[in-house]
């Protein structure tokens, strides 16, 4: 199989064995932007989609490489929980020109964590769920890049961990800003009150789950990392051969509260 192109918003197409065919495409209210759900770029889609005409791969980096611009840290080494915040992790270690280390490995040998009954239960598979490469870091200085901090209860077994077998130092680095507000959109973020965005914890994030720091991406930086290869194809682009309808826009409800559309109760 082959990439052969995205299907536009409010697009119907027709497959069939000869050719793809479009049936109709419902428009959006003039000057109404898109809204595609930017947490598709962050966590959901697997990183060899292509949305918007760019990899969601080259994405990730991108925000990697932006949140080294926004939060340096004096380190020896950067690395992440495998596996899908490497990209971002790769692009961290560039920009701030350390050497990306691996410090964890997965053990394909336990199940899913999330569907523990309990909570100590859903954390004791977390540290399971790792194994320990601990001459990469021992009296190291380390940096983990996370792509997102739901809950905080994943995160906080593996710094333990980390520390444990001989990290000098750990330091949190966020890939993308904290989630705030649920999502009507067809998404399963937990309610208000779970996201740790939201509760008293967060004054205190880097205690409360035991990192040194803990520094998320703004929601500026992300959106300036998901649309800037966007803008530059459409300004290289005639505007006889422009494919995307309206002006360019991102969901960004669940980080910002900001929703595409008026919620009716």
């Amino acid at each position: 199989s082959r990439y052969y192109r995205e299907v536009l918003p409010g697009e119907i197409v027709k497959i069939s064995r000869h050719d793809v065919q479009t049936l109709d495409v419902v428009r959006r209210s003039e000057g109404d932007p898109s809204a595609f759900c930017i947490f598709e770029y962050v966590y959901f889609a697997r990183p060899d989609s292509i949305f918007e005409g760019q990899m969601v791969y080259s994405v990730r980096k991108r925000c990697g490489q932006q949140l080294a611009i926004e939060a340096p840290v004096e380190a020896d080494l950067v690395s992440t929980v495998p596996e899908s915040a490497t990209p971002a992790a790769l692009g961290y270690a560039q920009k701030c020109g350390l050497p990306y280390v691996e410090v964890l490995c997965k053990n394909r040998y336990v199940g899913r964590t999330f569907i523990q009954p309990n909570m100590r239960l859903r954390q004791l598979g977390v540290a399971k769920k790792f194994g320990v490469l601990s001459d990469n870091f021992k009296g190291k200085r380390v940096v983990i890049i996370d792509d997102s901090i739901v809950r905080g209860n994943t995160i906080s077994p593996i710094i333990k961990l980390l520390r444990e077998s001989g990290a000098k130092e750990v330091h949190i680095r966020v890939a993308s800003p904290p989630i705030r507000f649920p999502c009507y959109m067809g998404i399963n973020i937990p309610t208000k009150e779970e996201l740790i965005a939201n509760r008293p914890e967060f004054h205190d994030l880097a205690n409360y789950i035991g990192a040194d720091s803990v520094v998320y991406l703004s929601v500026e930086g992300l959106v300036s990392s998901v649309q800037e290869s966007i803008k530059a194809r459409q300004d290289n682009t005639p505007k006889t051969q422009k494919s995307f309808t309206g002006k360019l826009g991102h969901c960004t409800a669940c980080l910002t509260g900001d929703y595409p559309v008026e919620l009716e109760w």
